[in-house]
């Protein structure tokens, strides 16, 4: 069975691209020709300098195009358009299986030798194996945002694009922190991208997405908002946890003598951890006093009680075996799930 492409088979759809490049050729030559009388009526003249005084009859450049325009039934600013590109490519340097947009983009690089070289080198385009100027190849010859970004950079500064509103930002970051790696890469970015349709479709790949969210992050409006959302703020207090854990074993690699003090250090908090739970205990219990308690009150006290049991044996158990992994069950206790 041939490969469909949409609703047409590969050789048809083959075939509609043909014609239209035949019609895009046809236009881009109708549109070099308006530009050409474009210019008949008001050649390009250059910036600055004397200009000669107008007497009462003459009119302005802007006036003649304008008039035109309307004569012809086209807009002035496109009149315009064609006019520019004409003159910024004779004939002789005009690529036939270029469009007049791609002519149009081109047309901005100022050296007239760099222009006519760039559109005489056309990229290789992977898909078909071609060489072909494309508009988003054309923009990013020269440095302009592209319709359908490709690279990290260009899909960060197409996100960046949409999330100029605190709002749209702040939904946007919130969401990125959920995932667990982006949370982390963002607590350890230390670099900004000066320009970082769809966000979400963007950010699908890690690596944009950490970097979009360690941008939004350094605005402390959208920091605010996204730090409202449970989830996120779990992701980033952990991620910084993880950080945190990452760098303390470094040190303790490269330093051989931390060990030592790092084990009394954890003994004294273990040892403080428990007398602190006695005191507080012996602080609330007796309050207790007179209070009646609800069935689910009494049941919440009870769970609790038991992943404190449960947390007693762990410790007792990582302290004589040195077993300090939780075993699933108590894992899952301990979660309070």
């Amino acid at each position: 069975m041939p490969a469909m492409i949409g609703n047409v088979t590969q050789a048809r759809y083959d075939e509609i691209v043909t014609e239209c490049r035949k019609l895009l050729q046809e236009h881009a030559r109708i549109q070099f020709r308006m530009g050409e009388w474009a210019l008949k009526i008001e050649p390009m003249r250059p910036y600055g300098g004397a200009h000669p005084a107008l007497s009462e009859e003459m009119v302005t450049v802007s006036q003649a195009l304008a008039m035109f325009a309307e004569d012809i039934g086209a807009a002035a600013t496109t009149v315009k358009k064609w006019r520019w590109v004409a003159s910024r490519w004779p004939r002789e340097h005009r690529r036939v299986d270029a469009s007049f947009t791609v002519h149009t983009i081109l047309a901005e690089i100022p050296d007239a030798q760099q222009r006519f070289a760039a559109i005489a080198q056309p990229p290789l385009i992977a898909r078909t194996g071609e060489r072909r100027w494309s508009p988003d190849d054309a923009r990013r010859r020269v440095g302009n945002r592209v319709a359908r970004p490709e690279s990290v950079e260009e899909k960060v500064v197409a996100v960046h694009d949409l999330v100029r509103d605190e709002k749209v930002a702040s939904r946007v970051a919130a969401d990125l922190l959920r995932r667990p790696d982006v949370a982390f890469k963002a607590m350890s970015e230390t670099t900004v991208q000066e320009k970082v349709m769809a966000a979400q479709e963007l950010v699908r790949d890690e690596e944009v997405a950490s970097q979009i969210a360690t941008n939004l992050l350094r605005r402390p409006e959208v920091a605010a908002r996204a730090m409202t959302d449970s989830t996120a703020r779990h992701q980033v207090n952990r991620a910084q946890v993880d950080r945190s854990r990452q760098g303390a074993e470094v040190v303790r690699q490269r330093t051989p003598a931390l060990q030592q003090v790092q084990h009394t250090a954890e003994f004294l908090d273990l040892v403080g951890a428990c007398a602190q739970f006695v005191a507080s205990a012996g602080r609330i219990v007796p309050g207790l006093r007179g209070q009646n308690y609800t069935d689910d009150e009494k049941a919440t006290v009870q769970r609790n009680v038991a992943r404190v049991r449960a947390a007693a044996d762990w410790i007792e158990g990582a302290v004589a075996t040195g077993q300090v992994t939780p075993e699933e069950g108590l894992a899952r206790l301990l979660r309070g799930e």
